[in-house]
């Protein structure tokens, strides 16, 4: 089925950890390389904006967060159009894959294009749900009026991206993301201090290098899906060529996917506007923090992306246990290295926080934020990949009702009642961010280990469905 890079091949042997090897270097550290890239340009903004000081870091980390909800509303496209794609792509189905990617930029577009609307008309308005502080707004408006224009090119920018990864071309966004990222630098270095005869800006000049850098990101996605020559051709025709049974399939599949992040950054919008209630020193705490945190996110959503791609290719070609196999993989590798990850920043944690210029209060904040992750984390992203496997394998109900269930029921209320009403202590509220986790995990890994999520959409795929829950039934018979 695919690439000999990946070592697909057309037949259901389990994968060997040296396949899983192969499939992390080939896919994982690309996609991971790119996601940590657009995490280091947050990161850029926020420790070079440190300079300003605290209140300056809490403005950008305030829009980072409406920026993470417009990145809920959309997600749940990308990752069906991931779902479709990947499947497509194993069973060699060029119109497929054109079609769930035109779909996939009409309905995140006007997502996109309404955040845009809204952040650069009223930006005072959506900036007063997430914090009362007055200072933090004002400083936080300028930059909003700017980087909303660069919300739609987002979320472009990730559709295009995603059939690239479906498609196991990981390196062309790897190496734009490069690209808009020095520029990025270039231009924040440039506007926010007022180098070269250019005027002073502060936070609006971050906002201009953000903007920029993701103009340059775009066109140069554009230009290659353009001039590729790859046996997968991208079709304007076919992708906007509107076929409502394949509407109707794509919307049976995207529908509890969108809810599913559209309500999990609803509940995260929730818990955010909880966090911009707290002191100027918690707030800029957490935009550290979530810098951070994003780093971790680079490395486990790349090994997510891959391994979504991997499971949706072979369930795709009808090779269903070996897309077993790759989840089963992704779910054990992942936390462990999530773990790793958080350890290693704790161990770090003066030199690489003190980069935010923040006060003592916030650093000590930021410091039990981690011990609290570590174990949280990693959890966290066990759950993650798992649903991020779901999707692949073509089930999107199951993943969906734990997260929100979860996050609705425990997390949001636990959360708001320590911040809002109780008044606890940060770090108590903080640790109540996480609590679903452990609920989410205990249900969703025998659901894993069943096999009963993996549901092809493929010809190939159905073809092998009933030989493979078949083995899966007597396997479960032998192991009583």
């Amino acid at each position: 089925m695919g690439s000999a890079a990946t070592g697909f091949v057309k037949n259901n042997k389990k994968v060997t950890w040296k396949e899983f090897a192969r499939m992390l270097a080939v896919l994982a550290v690309p996609i991971a390389m790119q996601n940590l890239l657009a995490t280091t340009a947050s990161m850029v903004d926020t420790i070079m904006i440190g300079s300003e000081g605290e209140i300056a870091v809490a403005a950008v980390g305030v829009c980072a967060q409406i920026g993470s909800l417009l990145f809920s509303t959309y997600w749940g496209f990308v990752s069906c159009s991931l779902l479709f794609m990947s499947q497509y792509w194993g069973a060699k189905d060029p119109e497929g894959m054109n079609k769930a990617f035109g779909l996939a930029i009409i309905c995140a577009g006007i997502f996109g294009i309404a955040f845009a609307v809204v952040t650069v008309a009223a930006p005072g308005w959506i900036l007063g749900i997430y914090t009362d502080k007055v200072e933090i707004i004002a400083l936080a408006k300028p930059y909003m009026r700017i980087v909303g224009w660069s919300y739609p090119l987002q979320v472009f920018a990730a559709i295009i991206t995603a059939l690239l990864k479906s498609t196991e071309r990981v390196k062309v966004p790897l190496v734009c993301s490069v690209i808009s990222l020095l520029l990025n630098f270039c231009i924040n270095f440039v506007l926010i201090y007022g180098k070269f005869g250019a005027p002073k800006m502060g936070v609006a000049g971050a906002a201009i290098g953000t903007l920029v850098s993701g103009i340059v990101n775009i066109a140069l996605l554009i230009l290659y899906l353009a001039k590729s020559r790859h046996e997968i051709k991208f079709s304007a025709r076919k992708a906007f060529d509107i076929d409502m049974g394949f509407v109707k399939s794509y919307a049976s599949k995207a529908f509890p996917i969108v809810c599913n992040e559209i309500l999990y950054g609803v509940g995260q919008m929730i818990i955010n506007v909880v966090m911009g209630h707290q002191s100027d020193s918690a707030i800029a705490a957490m935009a550290a923090f979530r810098v951070c945190e994003g780093f971790v996110y680079a490395f486990f959503g790349g090994l997510a992306n891959a391994s979504s791609v991997a499971v949706g290719n072979e369930v795709g070609a009808g090779n269903l246990d070996r897309g077993l196999s790759y989840a089963k993989r992704a779910a054990l590798v992942c936390p462990a290295i999530t773990f790793t990850i958080v350890l290693i920043t704790m161990l770090l944690h003066n030199p690489l926080f003190g980069l935010f210029g923040l006060g003592a209060e916030a650093m000590m904040y930021t410091k039990y934020m981690l011990i609290i992750y570590l174990f949280f984390g990693a959890v966290r992203t066990c759950c993650y990949i798992q649903n991020e496997c779901f999707r692949a394998g073509g089930e999107a109900i199951v993943g969906t009702v734990m997260e929100i269930s979860g996050l609705m029921l425990f997390s949001v209320p636990a959360t708001w009642v320590a911040g809002m009403v109780l008044k606890l202590p940060f770090l108590v509220v903080f640790s109540f961010v996480y609590t679903d986790e452990l609920l989410r995990f205990v249900i969703l890994t025998p659901y894993l280990l069943k096999g009963r999520w993996i549901k092809p959409m493929t010809g190939p795929g159905r073809a092998a469905l009933d030989e493979f829950r078949g083995r899966m039934k007597r396997n479960k018979h032998r192991a009583l």
